[in-house]
């Protein structure tokens, strides 16, 4: 456990280094969170999500396999919501809510499951990861929304979004086989770390001013026992149901979802957070105070659990 404590430490330095330069660029060259907000949301985030639904080698479990996660995304943010109504009076609650039903499945778990896994399962996992962006383009966003706008300007919020078509048109191109251009594709790759990058420069970015802000615990206490325990568990939940009564899924695909639960909070917490001005310096140090705990929690839930499928 030490050496895989050790590999992944060094895995996850550099992205403290770009939320450090996320800082810095705030901090000393003003530049603009919302700005950064809107690429990955509205060009950066659909670019990725065509060339993953693009890409992926389909069959009915590896299809079912993100939606299953997207609806268990969806329960876990209505459940929140519902829940912290009793505990929150202001629109802390949507962002909480936003938060139960994601994790940083893409920034910190892609690299992770290159590590982990090999190459035809890390596909999958980053085809997996379109339950993620599809939750955060649509019933995420939504919550998120729904805090700040009327229900009606929300749903207008959520149509406008490019996400959900980008994934569309992908699993068209794929189903149908069109074959795009080998250089563009070589291009279009080139969003996929730009994605990353600006999406962790966005947590740092929204450090800027944190000094000011007060830790609220019940927040923090709320947002990480979903993530580093009600979250797992429900995974873990879901693949011991599959493999003792309907065995849909293969041990390879249980890996797959076990590494989908594990991640710290979404950077994308921040970036809709920004996006709708609802407490984005409070989500991004509990994004930040979280991918450092995920250093101890990553390596422990490994160890426990993933050869056990």
């Amino acid at each position: 456990m030490f050496e895989l404590a050790t590999a992944l430490g060094l895995k996850i330095l550099p992205l403290y280094i770009t939320i450090a330069l996320g800082y810095l660029f705030s901090r000393y060259l003003r530049g603009e969170r919302d700005g950064i907000a809107s690429l990955l949301i509205y060009l950066i985030g659909p670019v990725v999500i065509f060339m993953a639904s693009y890409k992926v080698q389909l069959n009915l479990a590896v299809i079912m396999l993100p939606i299953l996660l997207f609806l268990l995304n969806s329960l876990l943010s209505l459940g929140t919501l519902r829940i912290s109504r009793n505990f929150f009076s202001d629109n802390t609650k949507n962002i909480l809510a936003f938060s139960a039903g994601t994790g940083n499945t893409g920034y910190f778990g892609i690299p992770l499951a290159i590590m982990i896994l090999s190459e035809e399962l890390a596909n999958i996992y980053i085809f997996t990861v379109l339950a993620s962006l599809l939750y955060e383009s649509t019933v995420g966003f939504f919550v998120v929304a729904k805090g700040h706008y009327t229900i009606n300007q929300s749903l207008i919020k959520v149509a406008k979004l490019p996400s959900i078509y980008a994934l569309i048109l992908g699993l068209i191109f794929n189903i149908s086989q069109i074959e795009l251009n080998t250089n563009l594709l070589d291009y279009l790759d080139y969003f996929k770390g730009a994605y990353a990058i600006l999406g962790m420069m966005m947590i740092g970015m929204g450090l800027k001013g944190l000094a000011n802000v007060g830790i609220d615990k019940m927040f923090m206490t709320f947002a990480f026992t979903i993530k580093f325990l009600i979250y797992p568990l429900c995974v873990l939940i879901i693949i011991w149901i599959d493999a003792y009564y309907f065995n849909f899924f293969n041990s390879d695909l249980y890996k797959v979802m076990f590494l989908f639960a594990i991640p710290p909070m979404a950077g994308n917490t921040v970036a809709v957070a920004s996006l709708l001005n609802v407490h984005p310096q409070k989500a991004a140090l509990a994004v930040v105070i979280s991918t450092a705990i995920s250093i101890v929690t990553i390596p422990v839930m490994i160890a426990l659990f993933l050869d056990t499928f």
